[in-house]
């Protein structure tokens, strides 16, 4: 690579096909984004500048962002950040990274909260924020309880907390599930837990290794946190609220069984994803 010589066009050409070659899905997307990255400009800019040349403290900078990928780090944790629900989020290799998947637990949330004044919202196992934030600006009568075992995770929460403006609303608590909140209650208790099954842990991909286990590992049959969440939540709903989590491909119905094992909560509803599988279940009391 001839510092000189490289554009903007012939790099993201050359990226990709270096991509390819190691095995990196979308290989053109993530050359654009990391390009977008290091130029601090949005994905058009690239298209109407394709003949524009790099200055070596740049091809410098987005060698570095290739390097990474290329060894499969995945590219929030290179650019340090990653859309959700249209806002963006700060995330680091503390917290999982936000999915379009989880949008579909925020989404039946709000649509579950239309009709509440003033609801008060409680995030187990927060990572990023992403959940409880993205409800919050949503809904600015509400206030919200975020839980995180991590401390690593709960500093990238609050940094999103104050960057996207609902601080104020947001009370941040290190602990397992439940074991700060004794005495709280909720209108909804919202959570992706860790649901992958520990045999399975190893067959994932080199990108989702990169992410913290605390947050993926879901035990030997990838349900432990369904149990906990399960047994307890009820203790910590109002009268009229819900619990709303989301779960692995084909988890449901045996999510939806540990409620009703509980006694005090069934299934309500189950919520497919945008490919058609079932991704959110929600429980209230009996």
């Amino acid at each position: 690579m001839t510092e000189m010589q490289w554009t903007i066009g012939s790099i993201l050409t050359w990226t990709k096909q270096y991509f390819e070659g190691k095995g990196v899905d979308n290989s053109r997307l993530d050359a654009e984004v990391l390009l977008s990255h290091v130029l601090g400009k949005d994905r058009l800019y690239l298209y109407v500048n394709f003949d524009q040349p790099l200055q070596a403290g740049e091809l410098a900078a987005f060698r570095e962002a290739v390097k990474r990928r290329a060894m499969r780090l995945p590219v929030a944790y290179i650019t340090g950040r990653k859309e959700f629900m249209g806002l963006r989020f700060a995330v680091s290799p503390a917290v999982l990274i936000p999915r379009p998947d989880t949008e579909v637990l925020v989404e039946t949330a709000l649509n579950l909260l239309k009709d509440t004044d003033q609801p008060v919202l409680l995030d187990l196992g927060t990572g990023s924020g992403a959940i409880i934030v993205s409800l919050l600006s949503r809904l600015p009568g509400a206030r919200g309880v975020a839980v995180d075992i991590s401390p690593e995770a709960l500093a990238v929460a609050t940094q999103n907390a104050a960057a996207l403006g609902v601080a104020d609303r947001l009370n941040l608590h290190q602990g397992d599930l439940f074991a700060r909140l004794k005495g709280q209650t909720f209108d909804a208790i919202l959570s992706n837990p860790p649901y992958i099954a520990a045999k399975d842990m190893a067959g994932l991909a080199p990108e989702v290794k990169s992410e913290p286990s605390l947050a993926l590992d879901g035990g030997a049959d990838g349900l432990d946190f369904y149990r906990r969440i399960t047994a307890e939540a009820a203790g910590y709903l109002n009268q009229d609220g819900f619990v709303a989590v989301e779960v692995g491909a084909g988890q449901a119905p045996a999510v939806a069984a540990l409620a009703a094992e509980a006694n005090d909560l069934k299934a309500a509803a189950t919520i497919k994803d945008y490919a058609g599988i079932e991704r959110v279940v929600v429980l209230k009391r009996r």
